[in-house]
């Protein structure tokens, strides 16, 4: 558990250290996260998160993967960010292997329709979000058998790229966390148990929980010692399923920004 600046966080890491990162970082919306600022130019929030992405390359294994989730913004101003950060982690190097569909199935709320039934200004409301994958200089993985825990029933149910899967209902003090079915497929379908993964913007943990649960160690990076602090509850509380590798503790480390 890191508390600290992700890209101060990831410079101290070690080289070919993690075999998974999973994140999904500010969108940039005016969200009110907690030690955080999400209203940069937008220039500036590409060329911040570029920077990410730059340390994040060193410090995953040869063929360790990313799994990067992202939506399109706004109505009236439409930015397919989706597309602006795939090409800027490919200009990094990063090898791109697919994208998934996350139907979230949240068209019962909607409200704001447009010119209702009519072609005059009519809107479309994205009821899904992307999760980009991509992997380090190979397609490859390398693990051992033994540490296989995908079922044939979860492999088949993975491998198709639409997954319909509810939002988090329980926000336990963030504006917008992953629910666990999400990151349990991206776990077990991307790594190995024993295998280390990170998530750089960690919030409050869902992604350190669900990676302790099912046996791999885990790295939660964050800006905001408020959601250190519940991440920590949460982890800490995490029991290993039956069979996985054990995973010590959780403990909390300050870093402090570089001058």
């Amino acid at each position: 558990m890191i508390h600290g600046d992700a890209r101060e966080a990831l410079r101290r890491l070690p080289a070919s250290s993690v075999h998974l990162a999973v994140t999904s970082p500010p969108y940039n919306l005016r969200i009110p996260y907690a030690g955080y600022s999400d209203d940069r130019a937008h220039v500036e929030y590409l060329a911040w998160l570029r920077s990410v992405w730059g340390d994040l390359l060193r410090v995953l294994v040869p063929g360790g993967r990313f799994a990067l989730n992202v939506a399109p913004t706004s109505i009236k101003a439409f930015r397919p960010i989706h597309h602006e950060l795939t090409a800027d982690l490919r200009d990094l190097g990063f090898i791109m292997r697919t994208e998934v569909i996350w139907y979230k199935q949240t068209m019962g709320r909607r409200t704001a329709w447009g010119s209702w039934r009519s072609p005059s200004n009519p809107h479309i409301i994205p009821s899904w979000e992307y999760v980009l994958i991509f992997s380090k200089g190979q397609w490859n993985l390398p693990g051992r058998k033994e540490d296989i825990d995908v079922t044939s029933e979860e492999f088949q149910k993975i491998s198709d790229g639409f997954w319909q899967i509810p939002p988090e209902r329980s926000r336990r003090g963030h504006p917008a966390p992953f629910p666990e079915e999400l990151i349990e497929r991206l776990v077990k379908f991307y790594s190995y148990r024993g295998n280390t993964v990170l998530d750089m913007f960690g919030g409050t943990g869902t992604v350190a929980v669900v990676a302790r649960r099912l046996g791999r160690h885990y790295l939660n990076v964050d800006a905001s010692q408020e959601y250190c602090d519940l991440a920590l509850r949460r982890i800490t509380s995490t029991a290993t399923v039956a069979g996985a590798t054990t995973i010590p503790p959780p403990r909390l480390v300050e870093i402090e920004p570089t001058s």
